[in-house]
């Protein structure tokens, strides 16, 4: 009898394990697809795929852009990910060190010429913006530039994305260096720290939030964000600075496992690419293909591209930057 019982209970286990087995692998054929994207990306990228037929055969997940950029330097082609979209210059740095990617067997149509592995899928583009409301409240002229957020009159009235977590933070210092290289550029930069005292944000959309919640009457952050809540009739406006409006890439590209999810993967590339763009323009109201348009408030008046490509040793550098201007 104990014999027969422990028989059993043997068979259950296996049975059980080889269902746990299953259930373990009923992932290993779905495409995996890492994104630093926000959400109305993701939704438009998901969209696009559920409406081509690929619903359940992708695994989407969302990583911040330092915890992704991390692994694609660390782990190369062996990243769990078949499909990665991302800032550009992290791809770049990420190719350079791993060759991980496979060549787009698809055409693109951009306006700018790209690496044969990746295609950008969006842009952000950086602006200076204000609650028109604080400003009357507070007495203070509106800034013309970013070197004017440095300005005693601004003291604990100014928000920034930190170039620590956030790309957009990056977009700032790019300005500030084009505009007043390094020396004077760290003190436009400390001064510009000492007003934003707490309020250095951890994501892009961080600065918009605070001006439009009134918590600060100043900020610098996604022009795009400022064009929206103006038009929401919210007490907001912004201005192009004098330094320029640079701008980020976010990219897609196919990690190359050589194995049969490389070819799904490649497909999923090009309906996110095709299908995907129309909404995602309306997000980021950015031209990157032929034919593309924007409104005209959605056109930045003085768009500039640093003099260096984009990399992550020049973001690194300019991370030193940003610390030792505090």
């Amino acid at each position: 009898m104990k014999k027969r019982l422990l028989i059993i209970l043997i068979g259950l286990v296996v049975i059980m394990a080889g269902c746990g087995a299953k259930s373990a692998n009923s992932g290993d054929d779905k495409v995996v697809i890492y994104s630093n994207g926000d959400e109305e990306a993701i939704a438009a990228m998901e969209k696009s795929l559920k409406d081509a037929g690929y619903e359940g055969k992708y695994i989407i997940q969302s990583l911040g852009t330092s915890e992704l950029g991390g692994k694609l330097m660390a782990e190369g082609e062996q990243i769990e990910a078949d499909l990665v979209t991302m800032s550009s210059y992290f791809l770049e740095s990420a190719e350079e060190q791993h060759s991980m990617f496979k060549d787009l067997t698809f055409e693109t149509k951009t306006i700018d010429k790209y690496p044969a592995f990746y295609t950008p899928i969006l842009a952000n583009t950086g602006a200076v913006f204000f609650n028109t409301e604080m400003m009357k409240q507070k007495g203070v002229d509106i800034p013309k530039s970013i070197k004017d957020l440095a300005s005693p009159e601004y003291k604990g009235m100014v928000s920034i994305p930190n170039i620590m977590d956030s790309s957009t933070g990056w977009m700032l210092i790019q300005a500030i260096i084009s505009e007043y290289g390094e020396e004077e550029g760290k003190k436009v930069m400390a001064g510009i720290v000492e007003n934003a005292g707490p309020h250095l944000e951890s994501s892009g959309s961080g600065s918009i939030k605070k001006v439009q919640a009134g918590e600060v009457a100043v900020g610098f952050g996604l022009r795009h964000q400022a064009v929206e809540v103006k038009q929401s009739g919210a007490p907001i406006d912004f201005i192009d600075p004098v330094e320029g409006n640079f701008s980020n890439t976010e990219s897609l590209a196919v990690i190359n496992k050589k194995d049969k999810k490389t070819e799904l993967a490649m497909d999923m590339a090009k309906v996110i690419v095709e299908d995907a763009r129309a909404e995602l323009i309306n997000y980021y109201p950015v031209p990157l293909y032929e034919g593309e348009t924007v409104d005209e408030e959605n056109k930045a008046a003085n768009n500039k591209v640093f003099k260096e490509p984009l990399t992550v040793e020049l973001l690194e550098k300019h991370q030193a930057f940003f610390n030792s201007s505090k």
